[in-house]
């Protein structure tokens, strides 16, 4: 049996968060006859949750035969010098480790380090050069040009040139590189990075592999995951929006929607999802007399299927102005949404558009109210075999996203490396 290493900061099993893309790949390669140990901090993401190392550089835990080492990193808050702190003890973490538990587990044959932030892909590559094995790089979000499109870094200032460099760096070095937006290998033909344009990198070591959902236990949970709810009962058109309730996702703008659809009794807005904004938003309900919009506040993952399964549209609801869109769409959401069979509206209009490729639903030009309430009339008054065809088109594409399909991709890019 081959060993493959994946390194990826914020990774969890299903007991630990729900940031589940190598663990789901790591089950189905073990199939494939590839161990698969996933290498993630003990800091969960997002939740101030702790796996407990026990004072040790790491503690390794097996869930489902998967195995998981959770390396001991600080503590840290928000997104400030704490968490700085927190991604560099994590990358020495890893350097720190790697040696001591290659000798008690076995070497790795293959490495690949993925983002959120580059430091673990580099680690990844030197540790990879350590054992004298291939090295994949995972970009599942562009750094830094993320941090450039938000304005916190000028690309053209020191740290932004120093950032860039480290990202060139990474590409140069990497024996493979797998995106998870279609559109991300534009990027490199953009920075002039490309073999093409004079550069060191060789397009043709680059891959495509988005995010997804596993449809067996999508379609398990949607039958043993039910919530009891009245208004996902009700016979009402049902606009559905499960998601955080933060600037990034906009969700007042789809209160200004149902503001201007109120003349129509039978269309609901359901809103499932916690977040800085939802005290705000309920004040808005309150205050506004939104009574076709309900606010149903955070639910358990686990009731997501079944929330969408119960829904008429389900709404992708993004800032125009927050990210970069061109590029394509990774959000596990999309997926989700798809494998319920309903159609789906999106906020903003990306490239390498998912939903124009598979008719699954409808995107917007501009991100207004007016529009939003128009497309969603527009679904409403679609003729129901329309409506039903774009359904089954969604529930088809999604096929093609399931982790069995994904990581047969990612095999192949672990075959690629391993013959050079």
């Amino acid at each position: 049996m081959r060993r493959f290493w994946i390194f990826n900061h914020y990774a969890t099993t299903p007991k630990t968060g729900p940031m589940l893309r190598h663990y789901c790949f790591a089950e189905c390669l073990q199939e494939k006859g590839i161990e698969t140990t996933v290498f993630a901090a003990n800091e969960l993401h997002q939740t101030g949750d702790t796996v407990d190392t026990h004072g040790k550089p790491y503690i390794r835990i097996e869930e489902e035969g998967v195995p998981f080492v959770f390396v001991r990193t600080s503590k840290y808050q928000g997104n400030g010098i704490s968490r700085v702190k927190n991604m560099l003890s994590f990358f020495f973490g890893l350097l720190r480790i790697a040696g001591g538990y290659a000798r008690k587990y076995g070497k790795p044959d293959v490495i690949m380090g993925s983002s959120a932030h580059p430091l673990t892909s580099i680690a990844g590559i030197l540790v990879a050069r350590r054992f004298h094995v291939p090295a994949i790089v995972e970009v599942r979000d562009l750094w830094p040009e993320a941090i450039f499109s938000f304005g916190k870094v000028r690309m053209d200032s020191l740290i932004g040139k120093l950032l860039s460099a480290g990202e060139k760096w990474m590409y140069v070095h990497a024996d493979a590189i797998v995106f998870t937006k279609e559109g991300d290998m534009d990027h490199i033909k953009e920075m002039g990075w490309d073999t093409e344009h004079g550069g060191k990198i060789d397009l043709t070591k680059c891959y495509y592999v988005n995010n997804g959902v596993k449809l067996k236990d999508y379609y398990e949970s949607i039958e043993k995951d039910i919530l009891q709810d009245e208004d996902l009962q009700s016979d009402s058109f049902k606009v559905v929006y499960t998601g955080t309730i933060r600037p990034v996702n906009n969700v007042g703008n789809l209160l200004d929607a149902a503001k201007l659809l109120r003349a129509h009794k039978d269309i609901r807005f359901l809103i499932y999802g916690g977040g800085n904004q939802l005290e705000e938003m309920q004040r808005r309900v309150w205050e506004e007399k939104l009574d076709n919009v309900f606010l149903k506040g955070f639910v358990e993952k686990k009731y997501i299927p079944y929330i969408l399964s119960r829904s008429s549209v389900n709404i992708l609801n993004y800032s125009q102005s927050q990210y970069n869109w061109s590029r394509g769409n990774s959000s596990n959401k999309l997926f989700e949404y798809m494998a319920s069979g309903k159609p789906i509206i999106s906020t903003v209009k990306m490239g390498y558009c998912i939903l124009d490729r598979y008719q699954c639903g409808l995107s917007l030009e501009e991100c207004t109210p007016q529009a939003l309430a128009k497309e969603i009339l527009k679904i409403h008054d679609l003729p129901e075999k329309t409506y039903a065809q774009m359904a089954e088109n969604a529930k088809e594409g999604a096929k093609d996203f399931d982790f069995s399909v994904l990581t047969e991709r990612l095999y192949q890019v672990i075959k690629s490396v391993e013959k050079n």
